[in-house]
Protein backbone atom coordinates (compact mmCIF):
# COMPACT_ATOMS: atom_id res chain seq x y z
CA UNK A 1 0.00 0.00 0.00
CA UNK A 2 1.15 3.63 -0.41
CA UNK A 3 0.57 6.37 2.14
CA UNK A 4 -2.02 8.57 1.10
CA UNK A 5 -0.72 12.11 -0.42
CA UNK A 6 -0.12 15.39 1.10
CA UNK A 7 -3.04 18.19 -0.09
CA UNK A 8 -0.38 20.74 0.63
CA UNK A 9 3.63 21.20 1.69
CA UNK A 10 2.58 24.78 2.90
CA UNK A 11 1.43 25.78 6.22
CA UNK A 12 -0.91 28.65 6.82
CA UNK A 13 0.78 32.25 7.61
CA UNK A 14 -0.38 33.40 10.64
CA UNK A 15 -1.22 36.84 11.51
CA UNK A 16 0.51 38.26 14.30
CA UNK A 17 -2.59 39.44 17.12
CA UNK A 18 -0.27 40.07 20.30
CA UNK A 19 0.78 43.20 20.87
CA UNK A 20 4.30 42.18 22.43
CA UNK A 21 5.26 39.61 19.44
CA UNK A 22 6.13 40.72 15.77
CA UNK A 23 8.07 38.91 12.88
CA UNK A 24 11.59 39.17 12.82
CA UNK A 25 14.69 38.50 10.67
CA UNK A 26 17.51 36.31 11.67
CA UNK A 27 20.16 38.67 13.29
CA UNK A 28 23.74 39.54 11.66
CA UNK A 29 24.81 40.71 14.77
CA UNK A 30 25.43 39.90 19.03
CA UNK A 31 25.02 42.47 22.10
CA UNK A 32 27.24 42.11 25.05
CA UNK A 33 25.80 43.54 28.29
CA UNK A 34 29.13 43.55 30.37
CA UNK A 35 29.22 44.01 34.16
CA UNK A 36 29.51 47.88 34.55
CA UNK A 37 26.34 47.91 32.66
CA UNK A 38 27.44 48.73 29.44
CA UNK A 39 25.87 47.14 26.07
CA UNK A 40 27.35 47.25 23.01
CA UNK A 41 26.13 45.53 19.83
CA UNK A 42 28.89 43.66 17.37
CA UNK A 43 28.71 41.82 14.16
CA UNK A 44 28.01 37.89 14.75
CA UNK A 45 31.79 36.81 15.62
CA UNK A 46 33.81 39.78 17.42
CA UNK A 47 36.04 38.62 19.71
CA UNK A 48 35.65 39.86 23.54
CA UNK A 49 38.58 41.57 22.59
CA UNK A 50 37.02 43.59 20.01
CA UNK A 51 34.30 44.29 21.92
CA UNK A 52 36.84 45.79 25.29
CA UNK A 53 38.30 47.86 23.07
CA UNK A 54 35.31 49.65 21.25
CA UNK A 55 33.38 50.23 25.01
CA UNK A 56 34.75 52.77 27.43
CA UNK A 57 37.13 51.20 30.14
CA UNK A 58 39.79 51.91 31.83
CA UNK A 59 42.95 51.15 30.56
CA UNK A 60 44.57 50.15 33.89
CA UNK A 61 44.82 47.47 34.89
CA UNK A 62 44.83 45.88 31.68
CA UNK A 63 42.37 43.06 31.28
CA UNK A 64 43.62 39.51 30.78
CA UNK A 65 40.17 37.06 30.65
CA UNK A 66 36.33 37.01 30.95
CA UNK A 67 33.12 35.81 32.33
CA UNK A 68 31.03 35.14 29.65
CA UNK A 69 27.61 34.06 31.27
CA UNK A 70 29.92 32.79 33.90
CA UNK A 71 32.67 30.56 32.46
CA UNK A 72 35.89 31.16 32.63
CA UNK A 73 36.87 32.53 28.89
CA UNK A 74 39.92 34.23 26.84
CA UNK A 75 39.69 37.30 25.34
CA UNK A 76 39.77 35.95 22.07
CA UNK A 77 36.11 34.43 22.42
CA UNK A 78 33.69 34.79 19.74
CA UNK A 79 30.73 36.28 20.24
CA UNK A 80 27.94 34.07 18.27
CA UNK A 81 24.87 35.32 20.36
CA UNK A 82 24.02 37.84 23.28
CA UNK A 83 26.31 37.61 26.08
CA UNK A 84 27.16 38.15 29.55
CA UNK A 85 30.57 39.49 30.27
CA UNK A 86 32.44 40.17 33.04
CA UNK A 87 35.92 41.81 32.41
CA UNK A 88 39.11 39.66 34.63
CA UNK A 89 42.02 42.31 34.88
CA UNK A 90 45.51 41.72 36.84
CA UNK A 91 43.28 42.59 40.21
CA UNK A 92 41.74 39.27 39.90
CA UNK A 93 42.87 36.36 40.98
CA UNK A 94 41.76 34.44 37.57
CA UNK A 95 43.20 37.13 35.55
CA UNK A 96 46.85 37.25 37.37
CA UNK A 97 46.93 33.57 36.38
CA UNK A 98 46.63 33.98 32.88
CA UNK A 99 49.34 37.17 33.12
CA UNK A 100 51.62 34.62 34.76
CA UNK A 101 51.19 31.75 32.23
CA UNK A 102 51.33 33.81 29.39
CA UNK A 103 54.58 35.59 31.12
CA UNK A 104 55.75 32.02 31.23
CA UNK A 105 55.32 31.02 27.49
CA UNK A 106 57.08 34.41 26.47
CA UNK A 107 60.29 33.49 28.63
CA UNK A 108 60.57 30.11 27.68
CA UNK A 109 60.17 31.01 24.15
CA UNK A 110 62.96 33.62 24.34
CA UNK A 111 65.57 31.00 26.16
CA UNK A 112 64.41 28.82 23.38
CA UNK A 113 65.24 31.41 20.96
CA UNK A 114 68.66 32.49 22.37
CA UNK A 115 69.79 29.98 24.39
CA UNK A 116 68.40 26.23 22.71
CA UNK A 117 70.54 24.37 24.97
CA UNK A 118 68.97 25.61 27.65
CA UNK A 119 66.32 23.80 29.35
CA UNK A 120 63.79 26.04 31.48
CA UNK A 121 62.15 24.63 34.48
CA UNK A 122 59.46 26.75 36.65
CA UNK A 123 59.87 25.76 39.73
CA UNK A 124 57.16 27.63 42.37
CA UNK A 125 56.06 30.84 43.14
CA UNK A 126 57.59 33.28 45.64
CA UNK A 127 55.05 35.85 47.64
CA UNK A 128 56.33 39.03 46.43
CA UNK A 129 55.34 38.57 42.86
CA UNK A 130 57.88 36.21 41.32
CA UNK A 131 58.07 32.67 39.56
CA UNK A 132 61.32 31.02 40.48
CA UNK A 133 63.21 29.33 37.55
CA UNK A 134 66.05 26.84 37.22
CA UNK A 135 68.10 25.82 34.01
CA UNK A 136 69.37 22.70 33.11
CA UNK A 137 71.34 21.35 30.37
CA UNK A 138 73.61 24.52 31.01
CA UNK A 139 75.48 26.45 33.29
CA UNK A 140 72.81 28.77 35.36
CA UNK A 141 72.34 32.35 33.28
CA UNK A 142 74.66 34.62 34.25
CA UNK A 143 73.36 38.12 35.07
CA UNK A 144 73.49 39.80 31.49
CA UNK A 145 72.19 36.94 29.68
CA UNK A 146 69.10 37.27 32.35
CA UNK A 147 69.23 40.69 30.91
CA UNK A 148 70.09 39.97 27.08
CA UNK A 149 66.75 37.24 27.89
CA UNK A 150 64.76 40.55 29.24
CA UNK A 151 65.42 42.68 26.46
CA UNK A 152 64.62 39.57 24.12
CA UNK A 153 60.92 39.54 25.92
CA UNK A 154 60.56 43.56 25.78
CA UNK A 155 61.10 43.53 22.26
CA UNK A 156 58.79 40.65 21.38
CA UNK A 157 55.93 42.71 23.89
CA UNK A 158 56.62 46.03 21.65
CA UNK A 159 55.50 43.83 18.43
CA UNK A 160 52.34 42.45 19.71
CA UNK A 161 52.80 38.98 18.19
CA UNK A 162 49.75 37.36 18.48
CA UNK A 163 49.85 34.31 20.56
CA UNK A 164 47.53 31.43 18.97
CA UNK A 165 45.68 28.70 20.46
CA UNK A 166 45.09 24.39 18.54
CA UNK A 167 44.07 21.90 19.00
CA UNK A 168 46.65 19.22 17.75
CA UNK A 169 46.02 15.11 18.08
CA UNK A 170 47.91 12.94 20.44
CA UNK A 171 50.40 11.94 17.86
CA UNK A 172 50.91 15.76 16.79
CA UNK A 173 51.97 16.56 20.15
CA UNK A 174 53.95 13.42 20.80
CA UNK A 175 56.14 13.93 17.65
CA UNK A 176 56.38 17.80 19.07
CA UNK A 177 57.67 17.00 22.40
CA UNK A 178 59.94 14.02 21.56
CA UNK A 179 61.82 16.36 18.20
CA UNK A 180 62.43 18.97 21.32
CA UNK A 181 63.30 16.01 23.88
CA UNK A 182 60.44 17.02 26.23
CA UNK A 183 60.39 13.52 28.15
CA UNK A 184 58.69 15.32 31.04
CA UNK A 185 55.30 16.58 28.38
CA UNK A 186 55.63 12.94 27.46
CA UNK A 187 55.04 11.26 30.47
CA UNK A 188 52.45 13.17 31.28
CA UNK A 189 50.73 12.48 27.86
CA UNK A 190 50.49 9.18 28.81
CA UNK A 191 47.58 10.29 31.03
CA UNK A 192 45.48 12.16 28.21
CA UNK A 193 42.23 10.53 27.92
CA UNK A 194 41.24 13.18 25.03
CA UNK A 195 42.38 12.28 21.80
CA UNK A 196 43.93 16.03 21.54
CA UNK A 197 45.78 18.67 23.42
CA UNK A 198 45.47 22.03 23.15
CA UNK A 199 48.84 23.94 22.42
CA UNK A 200 49.58 27.72 22.21
CA UNK A 201 51.83 29.17 19.11
CA UNK A 202 53.61 32.38 18.78
CA UNK A 203 56.95 33.46 16.75
CA UNK A 204 57.39 30.17 15.56
CA UNK A 205 57.64 28.56 18.76
CA UNK A 206 54.30 25.72 20.14
CA UNK A 207 54.56 24.55 23.81
CA UNK A 208 51.58 23.28 26.08
CA UNK A 209 51.08 25.31 29.03
CA UNK A 210 47.81 24.44 31.12
CA UNK A 211 45.29 27.01 31.11
CA UNK A 212 44.45 29.95 29.08
CA UNK A 213 46.57 32.87 27.67
CA UNK A 214 45.81 36.55 26.58
CA UNK A 215 45.42 37.25 22.95
CA UNK A 216 49.02 38.66 22.19
CA UNK A 217 52.15 39.62 23.78
CA UNK A 218 51.47 43.64 23.93
CA UNK A 219 49.89 42.63 27.29
CA UNK A 220 52.54 41.74 29.01
CA UNK A 221 54.40 44.66 29.60
CA UNK A 222 55.33 44.36 33.79
CA UNK A 223 58.22 42.05 34.75
CA UNK A 224 61.89 41.31 35.03
CA UNK A 225 64.29 38.62 35.29
CA UNK A 226 67.14 38.44 38.45
CA UNK A 227 69.20 36.05 39.94
CA UNK A 228 67.84 34.13 42.76
CA UNK A 229 69.53 31.68 44.60
CA UNK A 230 71.01 28.71 41.80
CA UNK A 231 68.76 29.85 39.74
CA UNK A 232 66.70 33.24 38.68
CA UNK A 233 63.33 34.61 39.24
CA UNK A 234 60.65 35.90 36.43
CA UNK A 235 59.02 39.03 38.96
CA UNK A 236 55.69 39.68 37.94
CA UNK A 237 53.31 42.25 39.78
CA UNK A 238 50.68 41.49 42.81
CA UNK A 239 47.13 41.62 42.30
CA UNK A 240 46.92 44.03 44.90
CA UNK A 241 49.15 46.54 43.02
CA UNK A 242 48.66 45.29 39.46
CA UNK A 243 50.59 48.29 37.77
CA UNK A 244 54.05 47.28 39.50
CA UNK A 245 56.72 45.09 40.78
CA UNK A 246 57.11 44.51 44.25
CA UNK A 247 60.50 45.26 46.36
CA UNK A 248 62.09 41.39 45.77
CA UNK A 249 62.39 39.47 49.13
CA UNK A 250 65.09 36.54 50.25
CA UNK A 251 63.52 33.71 51.42
CA UNK A 252 67.03 31.55 52.79
CA UNK A 253 64.91 29.59 54.94
CA UNK A 254 62.82 28.53 51.88
CA UNK A 255 64.98 28.21 49.03
CA UNK A 256 66.49 25.69 51.87
CA UNK A 257 63.07 23.89 51.81
CA UNK A 258 63.07 23.77 48.10
CA UNK A 259 66.01 22.09 47.87
CA UNK A 260 65.60 19.43 50.43
CA UNK A 261 62.39 18.75 48.42
CA UNK A 262 64.20 18.06 45.20
CA UNK A 263 66.61 16.12 47.07
CA UNK A 264 63.40 14.06 48.29
CA UNK A 265 62.10 13.78 45.13
CA UNK A 266 65.63 12.15 43.58
CA UNK A 267 65.50 9.64 46.03
CA UNK A 268 61.82 8.57 45.23
CA UNK A 269 62.97 8.69 42.00
CA UNK A 270 59.91 11.44 40.64
CA UNK A 271 60.24 14.69 39.29
CA UNK A 272 57.07 15.42 37.95
CA UNK A 273 53.08 14.34 37.38
CA UNK A 274 53.84 12.19 34.30
CA UNK A 275 56.85 10.02 36.60
CA UNK A 276 54.29 9.62 39.82
CA UNK A 277 51.76 7.95 37.24
CA UNK A 278 53.55 5.68 35.80
CA UNK A 279 54.27 4.57 39.47
CA UNK A 280 50.70 4.04 40.34
CA UNK A 281 49.89 2.41 36.91
CA UNK A 282 52.47 -0.17 37.72
CA UNK A 283 51.88 -0.69 40.88
CA UNK A 284 55.40 -2.31 41.42
CA UNK A 285 56.19 0.45 43.53
CA UNK A 286 53.76 2.22 44.57
CA UNK A 287 53.65 1.52 48.09
CA UNK A 288 57.57 1.72 48.34
CA UNK A 289 56.56 5.49 47.32
CA UNK A 290 54.60 6.06 49.83
CA UNK A 291 56.88 4.62 52.70
CA UNK A 292 59.40 6.22 51.48
CA UNK A 293 57.73 9.63 51.24
CA UNK A 294 56.43 9.38 54.57
CA UNK A 295 59.65 8.19 55.71
CA UNK A 296 61.23 11.28 54.82
CA UNK A 297 58.22 13.04 56.49
CA UNK A 298 59.09 11.21 60.00
CA UNK A 299 63.00 11.51 59.49
CA UNK A 300 62.38 15.66 59.15
CA UNK A 301 60.55 15.64 62.63
CA UNK A 302 62.81 13.41 63.99
CA UNK A 303 65.44 15.53 63.29
CA UNK A 304 63.57 18.70 64.53
CA UNK A 305 62.69 16.94 67.93
CA UNK A 306 66.50 16.20 68.07
CA UNK A 307 67.40 19.85 67.62
CA UNK A 308 64.81 20.85 70.58
CA UNK A 309 66.27 18.22 72.85
CA UNK A 310 69.79 19.91 72.36
CA UNK A 311 68.04 23.27 73.32
CA UNK A 312 65.84 21.99 76.27
CA UNK A 313 65.45 23.07 78.96
CA UNK A 314 66.42 26.46 78.44
CA UNK A 315 63.87 26.50 75.06
CA UNK A 316 60.54 25.77 77.36
CA UNK A 317 58.02 26.88 74.42
CA UNK A 318 57.38 25.73 70.97
CA UNK A 319 55.17 28.22 68.52
CA UNK A 320 53.96 26.33 65.65
CA UNK A 321 52.38 28.64 62.96
CA UNK A 322 51.72 28.42 59.33
CA UNK A 323 48.82 28.91 56.89
CA UNK A 324 45.35 26.92 56.42
CA UNK A 325 45.47 23.10 55.51
CA UNK A 326 49.65 22.31 56.42
CA UNK A 327 48.65 20.02 58.78
CA UNK A 328 49.81 21.54 62.00
CA UNK A 329 47.65 19.25 64.23
CA UNK A 330 49.12 15.97 62.69
CA UNK A 331 52.67 17.57 62.87
CA UNK A 332 52.74 19.29 66.21
CA UNK A 333 51.23 15.63 67.49
CA UNK A 334 53.56 13.58 66.00
CA UNK A 335 56.46 16.22 67.16
CA UNK A 336 55.20 15.56 70.68
CA UNK A 337 55.53 11.86 70.11
CA UNK A 338 59.45 12.25 68.96
CA UNK A 339 60.02 14.66 71.96
CA UNK A 340 58.24 11.67 74.05
CA UNK A 341 60.62 9.90 73.11
CA UNK A 342 63.97 11.68 74.21
CA UNK A 343 62.11 11.47 77.26
CA UNK A 344 60.62 15.37 76.90
CA UNK A 345 56.94 15.95 78.00
CA UNK A 346 54.97 18.41 75.97
CA UNK A 347 52.00 20.12 77.30
CA UNK A 348 49.47 21.53 73.90
CA UNK A 349 47.95 24.58 74.43
CA UNK A 350 45.33 26.30 72.14
CA UNK A 351 45.73 29.80 70.59
CA UNK A 352 42.19 29.79 69.90
CA UNK A 353 41.20 29.38 73.52
CA UNK A 354 42.90 32.92 74.05
CA UNK A 355 40.26 34.93 71.78
CA UNK A 356 38.67 37.97 73.36
CA UNK A 357 35.04 37.82 74.55
CA UNK A 358 32.75 38.40 71.15
CA UNK A 359 31.85 41.84 71.97
CA UNK A 360 35.59 42.93 71.58
CA UNK A 361 36.43 41.05 68.50
CA UNK A 362 37.53 42.69 65.57
CA UNK A 363 35.61 43.28 62.44
CA UNK A 364 36.93 42.35 58.73
CA UNK A 365 36.41 44.84 55.89
CA UNK A 366 32.95 42.95 55.16
CA UNK A 367 31.98 43.22 58.48
CA UNK A 368 32.53 39.99 59.96
CA UNK A 369 34.08 38.58 62.98
CA UNK A 370 37.76 38.87 62.20
CA UNK A 371 39.13 35.79 64.18
CA UNK A 372 42.55 35.63 62.47
CA UNK A 373 43.43 38.75 63.64
CA UNK A 374 46.05 39.39 66.30
CA UNK A 375 44.14 41.76 67.90
CA UNK A 376 41.21 39.31 68.42
CA UNK A 377 43.93 37.09 70.56
CA UNK A 378 43.85 38.01 74.49
CA UNK A 379 47.87 38.66 74.30
CA UNK A 380 48.07 39.97 77.84
CA UNK A 381 46.28 37.07 78.71
CA UNK A 382 48.16 35.00 77.22
CA UNK A 383 51.23 36.11 78.15
CA UNK A 384 50.81 36.24 81.71
CA UNK A 385 49.69 32.48 81.61
CA UNK A 386 52.84 31.31 80.18
CA UNK A 387 54.97 33.37 82.04
CA UNK A 388 53.43 31.67 85.49
CA UNK A 389 53.34 28.40 83.60
CA UNK A 390 57.15 28.29 83.30
CA UNK A 391 57.68 29.22 86.91
CA UNK A 392 56.26 26.63 87.44
CA UNK A 393 52.32 27.95 89.31
CA UNK A 394 49.55 26.37 88.90
CA UNK A 395 47.68 27.31 86.43
CA UNK A 396 43.64 27.77 85.04
CA UNK A 397 43.51 28.19 81.39
CA UNK A 398 40.62 29.88 79.83
CA UNK A 399 38.36 27.77 77.09
CA UNK A 400 37.01 30.10 74.12
CA UNK A 401 32.88 28.84 73.63
CA UNK A 402 32.64 29.75 69.63
CA UNK A 403 29.23 29.06 70.25
CA UNK A 404 28.30 31.45 72.83
CA UNK A 405 31.45 33.71 72.38
CA UNK A 406 32.52 33.83 75.71
CA UNK A 407 35.34 32.81 78.18
CA UNK A 408 35.16 29.88 80.44
CA UNK A 409 36.97 27.80 82.82
CA UNK A 410 39.57 25.13 81.06
CA UNK A 411 41.42 22.77 83.04
CA UNK A 412 43.71 23.21 85.38
CA UNK A 413 47.58 22.35 85.26
CA UNK A 414 51.26 22.87 86.19
CA UNK A 415 54.43 21.65 84.59
CA UNK A 416 58.01 20.78 85.96
CA UNK A 417 60.92 21.59 84.26
CA UNK A 418 60.50 18.12 82.10
CA UNK A 419 57.80 20.00 80.01
CA UNK A 420 58.06 21.53 77.11
CA UNK A 421 54.73 24.16 75.96
CA UNK A 422 53.77 23.39 72.25
CA UNK A 423 51.20 26.47 70.88
CA UNK A 424 49.95 25.95 67.55
CA UNK A 425 47.84 28.99 65.68
CA UNK A 426 48.67 31.27 63.04
CA UNK A 427 50.64 33.85 64.91
CA UNK A 428 53.43 32.00 66.33
CA UNK A 429 55.10 33.63 64.27
CA UNK A 430 54.41 37.00 64.56
CA UNK A 431 56.75 38.90 67.62
CA UNK A 432 53.35 40.63 68.69
CA UNK A 433 52.22 37.44 70.27
CA UNK A 434 54.51 36.72 73.00
CA UNK A 435 56.47 40.25 73.37
CA UNK A 436 57.25 39.00 77.53
CA UNK A 437 58.48 36.02 76.99
CA UNK A 438 62.03 35.73 76.94
CA UNK A 439 63.16 35.27 73.28
CA UNK A 440 65.72 32.67 74.38
CA UNK A 441 63.14 30.24 75.66
CA UNK A 442 61.10 30.44 72.54
CA UNK A 443 61.64 27.90 69.53
CA UNK A 444 59.15 28.43 66.32
CA UNK A 445 58.13 26.39 63.50
CA UNK A 446 56.74 27.58 60.29
CA UNK A 447 54.40 24.47 58.98
CA UNK A 448 53.30 24.50 55.45
CA UNK A 449 52.69 22.86 52.17
CA UNK A 450 55.76 24.35 50.29
CA UNK A 451 56.21 22.55 47.44
CA UNK A 452 54.51 20.31 44.95
CA UNK A 453 55.10 17.95 42.24
CA UNK A 454 54.77 20.12 38.78
CA UNK A 455 52.80 18.19 35.61
CA UNK A 456 56.17 19.10 33.28
CA UNK A 457 59.24 21.19 33.88
CA UNK A 458 56.74 24.08 32.23
CA UNK A 459 53.42 23.67 34.45
CA UNK A 460 53.97 23.94 37.95
CA UNK A 461 51.14 22.84 40.49
CA UNK A 462 50.61 25.62 42.99
CA UNK A 463 50.52 24.65 46.77
CA UNK A 464 47.53 27.01 47.11
CA UNK A 465 45.88 24.82 45.20
CA UNK A 466 47.14 21.66 47.28
CA UNK A 467 45.53 23.27 50.51
CA UNK A 468 42.25 24.62 48.99
CA UNK A 469 41.76 20.75 47.79
CA UNK A 470 42.74 19.25 51.30
CA UNK A 471 40.29 21.86 53.36
CA UNK A 472 37.70 20.83 50.52
CA UNK A 473 38.13 16.88 51.32
CA UNK A 474 37.86 17.67 54.95
CA UNK A 475 35.51 20.21 55.95
CA UNK A 476 33.02 17.98 53.90
CA UNK A 477 33.76 14.95 55.96
CA UNK A 478 34.11 17.06 59.69
CA UNK A 479 32.61 19.76 59.19
CA UNK A 480 29.38 19.39 56.35
CA UNK A 481 29.89 21.88 54.36
CA UNK A 482 29.93 21.96 51.22
CA UNK A 483 32.87 22.53 48.24
CA UNK A 484 31.38 25.55 47.07
CA UNK A 485 31.04 26.78 50.76
CA UNK A 486 34.79 25.98 51.00
CA UNK A 487 35.60 27.85 47.94
CA UNK A 488 33.30 30.86 49.12
CA UNK A 489 35.60 31.15 51.88
CA UNK A 490 38.94 31.00 50.41
CA UNK A 491 39.75 34.20 49.43
CA UNK A 492 38.64 35.66 52.69
CA UNK A 493 41.40 32.89 54.44
CA UNK A 494 44.02 34.13 51.54
CA UNK A 495 43.73 37.53 53.14
CA UNK A 496 43.95 36.25 56.33
CA UNK A 497 46.96 34.44 56.00
CA UNK A 498 48.93 37.54 53.16
CA UNK A 499 48.43 39.59 56.10
CA UNK A 500 49.19 37.55 58.88
CA UNK A 501 51.32 34.90 57.91
CA UNK A 502 53.33 35.02 55.42
CA UNK A 503 55.48 38.19 56.32
CA UNK A 504 56.32 36.31 59.12
CA UNK A 505 57.67 32.67 58.20
CA UNK A 506 60.69 33.74 57.50
CA UNK A 507 60.78 34.16 61.74
CA UNK A 508 61.26 30.71 61.94
CA UNK A 509 63.51 28.89 63.40
CA UNK A 510 62.80 25.93 61.10
CA UNK A 511 60.68 24.77 58.58
CA UNK A 512 58.94 21.73 57.50
CA UNK A 513 57.54 20.71 53.93
CA UNK A 514 53.68 18.85 54.57
CA UNK A 515 53.26 18.32 50.92
CA UNK A 516 53.65 14.64 50.29
CA UNK A 517 54.71 13.49 46.46
CA UNK A 518 51.64 11.48 46.16
CA UNK A 519 49.29 13.14 47.64
CA UNK A 520 46.99 14.33 44.51
CA UNK A 521 46.55 11.36 43.23
CA UNK A 522 44.66 10.08 46.82
CA UNK A 523 43.23 13.61 46.69
CA UNK A 524 41.80 13.24 42.98
CA UNK A 525 39.03 10.52 43.38
CA UNK A 526 37.54 11.87 46.61
CA UNK A 527 37.29 15.89 45.87
CA UNK A 528 36.26 15.09 42.02
CA UNK A 529 32.69 14.24 43.27
CA UNK A 530 32.52 17.32 45.86
CA UNK A 531 33.70 20.04 43.46
CA UNK A 532 31.04 18.12 40.55
CA UNK A 533 28.46 19.60 42.77
CA UNK A 534 28.82 22.73 41.87
CA UNK A 535 26.16 24.20 39.71
CA UNK A 536 27.76 25.94 36.23
CA UNK A 537 26.08 28.90 37.03
CA UNK A 538 27.24 30.17 40.30
CA UNK A 539 30.53 31.81 40.87
CA UNK A 540 32.59 29.56 42.57
CA UNK A 541 32.35 26.90 39.39
CA UNK A 542 34.54 28.44 37.95
CA UNK A 543 37.30 27.71 40.90
CA UNK A 544 35.90 23.90 40.50
CA UNK A 545 36.06 23.70 36.81
CA UNK A 546 40.10 24.82 37.14
CA UNK A 547 40.72 22.23 39.81
CA UNK A 548 39.15 19.56 37.92
CA UNK A 549 41.16 20.71 34.69
CA UNK A 550 44.48 20.23 36.66
CA UNK A 551 43.31 17.12 38.70
CA UNK A 552 42.75 15.36 35.04
CA UNK A 553 46.65 14.76 35.04
CA UNK A 554 46.72 12.36 37.81
CA UNK A 555 46.10 8.97 37.90
CA UNK A 556 43.94 8.65 40.98
CA UNK A 557 45.42 6.64 44.30
CA UNK A 558 43.41 4.61 46.73
CA UNK A 559 43.18 5.57 50.02
CA UNK A 560 43.67 2.75 51.63
CA UNK A 561 47.50 2.98 51.23
CA UNK A 562 48.30 5.58 53.17
CA UNK A 563 49.50 5.23 56.36
CA UNK A 564 47.35 5.97 59.64
CA UNK A 565 49.30 8.45 61.50
CA UNK A 566 50.19 10.12 57.86
CA UNK A 567 49.83 14.30 58.16
CA UNK A 568 47.88 13.49 54.91
CA UNK A 569 45.22 11.36 57.10
CA UNK A 570 44.28 14.48 59.11
CA UNK A 571 42.57 15.74 55.69
CA UNK A 572 41.13 12.32 54.51
CA UNK A 573 40.07 10.98 57.59
CA UNK A 574 41.01 7.81 59.52
CA UNK A 575 43.58 9.60 61.57
CA UNK A 576 45.16 7.16 64.61
CA UNK A 577 46.26 10.30 65.91
CA UNK A 578 42.49 12.33 65.82
CA UNK A 579 41.80 12.03 69.87
CA UNK A 580 45.94 11.69 70.57
CA UNK A 581 46.47 14.12 73.11
CA UNK A 582 50.00 13.55 75.23
CA UNK A 583 49.52 13.29 79.00
CA UNK A 584 50.62 15.71 80.99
Amino acid sequence: MHPPALQSSKLPVKTMTHPNIWSAQPRTTAQVKFSDGQVLEGILGSTIEAFIQAGNFPPDPKPMACLVNGQLRELTYHADRDLRVRVLTLADSDGMRVYRRSLSLLLIAVADELFPEAKINVEYGLNFGGLYCEVEGRPPFSEAELGQIETRMHELVTADLPIHKERISIKEAENLFKARGADDKLRLLRARHKPYLTVYNFHHYRDYLHGYMVPSTGYLKTFALVPYSNGFVLRYPRSSRPDELQPLVEYPLLVNIFDEYGEWMTKLGIRDVGALNEVIISGNKLVETILVAEALHEQRIAQIATLLASLHPKVRLVLISGPSSSGKTTFSKRLAIQLLAHGIRPVAIGLDDFIVERNNTPRDEDGDYDYESIEATDTKLFNDTLLRLLAGEEVTLPHYNFFTGGRERGETLSISQEHIIIVEGIHGLNPALVPQIPPDKIFRIYVSALTQLNLDRHNRVATTDTRLLRRIIRDAQTRGYTAKDTINRWPKVRRGEHRWIFPYQENADVMFNSALAYELAVIKPMAEPLLLQIEARKPEHVEAKRLLSFLQWFQPCAPDLVPDNSLLREFIGASILKDYKASI
